[in-house]
């Protein structure tokens, strides 16, 4: 078989070579070996052709022949001639194969696995799979018969260099896979992967190289989904087999922030930056069903990601009841996080009015409460500033995650005037029950402790700075406000180098806090661009029935009207009668009381009294020269870290394993030790607990009378408990804003919130 390979290749040196890079190539290439799965006879047939070209190349006259046929094809008329020289034991001939442009060499049966094996070390794996396939093929064929014939294949297959040939076409199938796959080429590099692991399969040969091929698979998998959903949406088969991978990968892991091992080399944290990067690529519809499915686990990073599904698809497709699952949603995730903001949004386009701008006040998003605030100056209410603010961050927030949504427009004004949405709107029956709020007040304790924060070796340095390699895929979202569910669009896996190689389900919360009615749409000017608003609040009253006439109806109606009119007379009747004696009674009462004071003698002082003279003073009075003495009423900060560490100790026995709840009392003022006593109350139903340990240090104080504010950087060491076994752990350094009052002399918490997370520690 003719070979396109020429000496010098061979031994990796160009044409004006030194004799001593002759002989330092020769060596190296001699010491390097190939994969420990090739057998003896493939090692030796790639090194009886290296020592056939250093044998001619370091003979001066054999080397001057050769060099000849080598310029001769380099630089001939056409570069394609037909010179011949025999050199050595092989003969040099100008390629005339149209598909390879260079010297080849003929080589026996025996020698061809070493010249693929040099081949594929020089990089030409496509030819290594087009030489390698058309062997196969043959000697395919030449088994069938055998087999066919009762000859003993295993035998043959055994003495030949069937193995290694298979081997490196294996091989050139996972290198050429691995080159894909750092350009940025991931179906073909799965392609190639798979091709090669079929051919190991198939002939049952090298399962170390078939698992090395399948953890490549794994690895790629991730790239593979970004890549066929980011294809067209009339690519519906390629479509659909990336949400297939996503399901595949999503049950391996138990769940968007399950901890199974899906062999992707993703942590938890990457894999996050993963599905926020992967929202881009996936339309309302495929997102609500994908989400809503997931939150099922359940898993509170797609409850809300399922939220912000349902709010597109409800407001895009004039869809209320959509808006009203998400507010359901919601308000299981607030007893976890600051969601107030969202719900506010919420019962706004459900009409609720009332409930709006009430929810918005117990949000901490100071600065979208500013935005709100600034926009509302002209107006008794937060109404109009809401109404722009949610223009805004459906566009800009919402929208902007769905491929579908990119380019929509939100407009309140049409959404209220739409019919579909007047009609549901106007059908909310009224709720009995409202909606109890929890407002935030450490954001550790609410939310869903940190399961995370483990690396995994095979992330590399391009996805912790936000890039990926995907053809179309490397655009950043804007990442999400809160904190436990913040994410940033990055994965992280890089090719292999080829020179070497529980959190408890929440009760279904469906009471609403005084459903609204609309009936009609307003607008408000605001920085000179209408902008519309929902109804406001009409209550809407109960219509009665008109009263038959005297002569009209049945007899039996007739007589219980006449009966029921007489009875609720006699109840008037009595009922006057009390309030006139109970009047009477107080008249009396107060006239016999000032009668009494007026006519009765003055009253004896009793017991020792006090001694007073005109010539002393009945206190001593300080020298005047003496100085003053001020009292002591300025908030230090020894005295403020006492204070919060008074509250840590406080709240570490409340929601401890004995649910102290006593010395909330001395710390906290009434709202906010109303809220803790709830949730300590809340973990003993359920029978958790925490222990705590913490790090104080106060960075600012500022004191206004008796009231004053302090920041304070706080690590919290948390151990979560549930049913008396340790499930989780945390170290987390946060800065924390503490509002403090003065109560009877003692300085108590009136309101706390998280600035910043500094860190985590682990």
């Amino acid at each position: 078989m003719r070979i396109p390979l020429d000496y010098y290749r061979i031994l990796g040196l160009p044409l004006a070579a030194s004799d001593e890079q002759l002989r330092q190539s020769y060596s190296d290439r001699i010491v390097q070996l190939p994969r420990r799965e090739y057998s003896q006879a493939a090692i030796s047939s790639r090194k009886q052709l290296i020592e056939e070209a250093y044998v001619v190349l370091s003979n001066p006259k054999e080397r001057s022949s050769y060099d000849q046929l080598y310029l001769a094809h380099a630089y001939g008329p056409d570069g394609n001639g037909n010179t011949t020289v025999a050199v050595g034991n092989h003969t040099q001939s100008n390629n005339t194969d149209p598909d390879i442009q260079s010297l080849s060499i003929d080589v026996s049966q025996q020698e061809l696995v070493g010249a693929l094996l040099i081949l594929q070390e020089l990089g030409e794996y496509e030819l290594v799979l087009k030489l390698g396939h058309e062997y196969l093929t043959t000697q395919s064929g030449i088994t069938s018969a055998r087999m066919a014939n009762n000859l003993a294949s295993e035998e043959f297959l055994e003495n030949s260099d069937y193995p290694d040939i298979v081997l490196t076409v294996a091989l050139a199938c996972l290198e050429l896979g691995r080159e894909h796959w750092q350009q940025g080429h991931y179906e073909n590099a799965a392609i190639s992967l798979e091709t090669g692991q079929e051919l190991l399969a198939r002939e049952g040969l090298f399962a170390s190289v078939q698992a090395e091929m399948q953890a490549d698979l794994y690895k790629l998998r991730p790239y593979r989904i970004l890549e066929l959903l980011a294809l067209p949406e009339e690519k519906v088969a390629q479509r659909r087999q990336g949400l297939a991978f996503l399901h595949d990968i999503l049950s391996d892991r138990g769940g968007i922030d399950g901890t199974g091992n899906d062999q992707s080399g993703l942590n938890i944290d990457d894999f996050l930056r993963f599905i926020q990067q992967l929202r881009n690529y996936l339309t309302v519809a495929e997102q609500h069903k994908l989400f809503e499915a997931e939150s099922k686990r359940p898993s509170a990073v797609a409850n809300y990601l399922a939220v912000y599904a349902l709010l597109a698809r409800g407001f895009t497709q004039r869809q209320p009841a959509l808006i009203r699952q998400a507010k359901q949603m919601l308000m299981r995730l607030g007893k976890r996080q600051d969601v107030h903001l969202e719900q506010s949004l919420c019962a706004l386009l459900l009409g609720q009015t009332e409930e709006a701008t009430r929810v918005l006040e117990l949000s901490q998003e100071y600065e979208a409460l500013a935005l709100i605030r600034e926009k509302s100056l002209d107006s008794p209410d937060l109404l109009p500033g809401l109404c722009l603010y949610a223009e805004q961050w459906l566009q800009d927030e919402v929208f902007l995650h769905f491929r579908d949504l990119a380019q929509q427009q939100a407009s309140l004004k049409d959404y209220f005037a739409n019919q579909q949405v007047q009609a549901y709107l106007e059908a909310l029956p009224t709720d009995a029950e409202t909606t109890q709020e929890w407002a935030v007040i450490n954001r550790q304790s609410f939310s869903q402790p940190p399961l995370h924060n483990y690396h995994s070796p095979a992330v590399s340095p391009e996805f912790a700075q936000g890039r990926t390699p995907a053809p179309d895929v490397s655009a950043t979202p804007n990442q999400r406000r809160h904190e436990n569910v913040r994410f940033s669009p990055t994965i992280g896996n890089t090719p292999p180098d080829r020179t070497s190689q529980d959190a408890h389900s929440q009760p279904d919360v469906t009471q609403f806090t005084h459903p609204e009615r609309t009936t009609r749409t307003t607008q408000n000017h605001l920085n000179g661009a209408a902008k519309s608003t929902p109804p406001r609040q009409v209550k809407k009253r109960r219509r009665r029935k008109p009263r038959q006439a005297a002569n009209g109806g049945y007899p039996q109606q007739q007589a219980f009207a006449t009966t029921l009119e007489g009875k609720t007379r006699l109840v008037w009747t009595v009922f006057a009668s009390l309030a006139g004696i109970l009047v009477f009674w107080l008249l009396v009462s107060t006239t016999f009381g000032w009668m009494k004071n007026l006519f009765s003698p003055r009253p004896v002082l009793q017991g020792e009294q006090l001694f007073v003279e005109l010539n002393q003073p009945p206190i001593e009075i300080p020298d005047e020269n003496s100085k003053l003495q001020l009292l002591e009423d300025n908030l230090t900060n020894t005295t403020a870290q006492e204070v919060i560490q008074t509250w840590l100790s406080a709240k570490a026995e409340a929601l401890g394993p004995k649910y102290n709840v006593d010395n909330l009392q001395e710390i906290l003022t009434d709202k906010t030790l109303a809220q803790w006593r709830l949730l300590a109350q809340q973990e003993r139903l359920q029978n958790r607990y925490r222990q705590y340990k913490h790090t104080v240090k106060v960075e600012y104080l500022d004191q206004k009378s008796d009231q004053a504010v302090v920041v304070a950087t706080v690590r919290e060491v948390t151990e979560f408990y549930d049913q008396g076994r340790i499930r989780n752990f945390s170290d987390e350094t946060l800065r924390v804003r503490y509002s403090l009052i003065r109560q009877a002399d003692v300085w108590r918490i009136q309101n706390m919130s998280v600035i910043n997370e500094i860190g985590m520690n682990f």
